[in-house]
């Protein structure tokens, strides 16, 4: 999106602040030189899951790319779910069924989504009496080319959503609330992510202590310190046991909710770029 999806309005004025010079540029513009800045920071790219490979291998040609093009490739397929439960933080149960392979379906409310996907695109929510339909929308996703993720749905959203939590240099910043987008949801009219209703919260140390260990186990597959990653949302869902889990991890290009975020947020998030900028001279 040529000057972001809108969410970044006062963070240019919180940069020029403290003597940060930016301006928007879209990612694919031949005439753009990324390798004459300082850094590039990644904002709603999200026209990448249609031609993934060209774009990371535009992020692996940029040197100055926060966060890094190995995160981001890792971070584009929700494969990476995967090696968050392997190291023993608690996800939503995942699945994964490539093209041509065939899940077993969960035996309550599920979901069933592109692995490569950006904005809800492409998720949906299924009964357990839905399996046909499951199946129809798991083949067209695989006649796109697509590994699918299948997940059972955690009531909890209906009521609570999703909750974000936000990172800057490894340290909270701020979270806010997502309502639940799979039903009836309408695409925004850039037709590149479905529209949010998005509000504040206020997360317990329960919820900071698990995006913070997500957030350490990522930096861990990485080989970074998790100080090293400019921005990280944690997305959590209350699950039956009443106890949160991590959704999804986003540390490529996800918006980081800084309208629904105290006046101080933008000014953090300078101060993280500023100590980016010092560690790439």
């Amino acid at each position: 999106m040529p000057q972001g999806d809108g969410d970044e309005h006062a963070v240019p004025a919180a940069l020029a602040d403290v003597g940060v010079d930016t301006r928007w540029a879209v990612w694919d513009d031949p005439a753009e030189d990324f390798a004459a800045a300082d850094l590039v920071i990644l904002r709603s790219t999200w026209d990448y899951t249609e031609r993934r490979e060209e774009f990371l291998a535009w992020c692996a040609s940029v040197p100055g790319l926060v966060n890094r093009a190995h995160v981001v490739r890792w971070n584009t397929d929700k494969a990476y779910l995967l090696d968050l439960a392997t190291a023993g933080v608690d996800v939503v149960p995942t699945a994964l069924a490539a093209p041509g392979e065939k899940p077993e379906w969960p035996g309550r409310d599920f979901v069933v989504k592109p692995s490569v996907g950006a904005g809800s695109r492409g998720a949906a929510r299924f009964t357990p009496s839905g399996h046909e339909a499951a199946a129809r929308h798991l083949e067209a996703l695989h006649d796109d080319g697509y590994t699918a993720v299948v997940q059972p749905y955690q009531p909890a959203v209906d009521s609570e959503g999703e909750t974000a939590l936000v990172f800057f240099g490894g340290q909270y910043s701020h979270a806010f609330t997502k309502g639940p987008m799979l039903s009836g949801a309408d695409l925004d009219e850039s037709g590149l992510f479905v529209t949010e209703k998005l509000g504040t919260a206020t997360p317990d140390g329960r919820w900071r202590a698990l995006a913070e260990d997500a957030l350490d186990a990522a930096a861990v597959r990485l080989g970074l310190h998790r100080s090293e990653l400019l921005y990280a949302r944690v997305d959590l869902v209350r699950t039956a046991s009443g106890e949160p889990a991590v959704l999804e991890l986003e540390v490529s290009e996800p918006s980081l909710g800084f309208r629904q975020a105290d006046p101080d947020a933008p000014v953090r998030f300078a101060s993280a770029v500023r100590a980016a900028l010092t560690r790439s001279r």
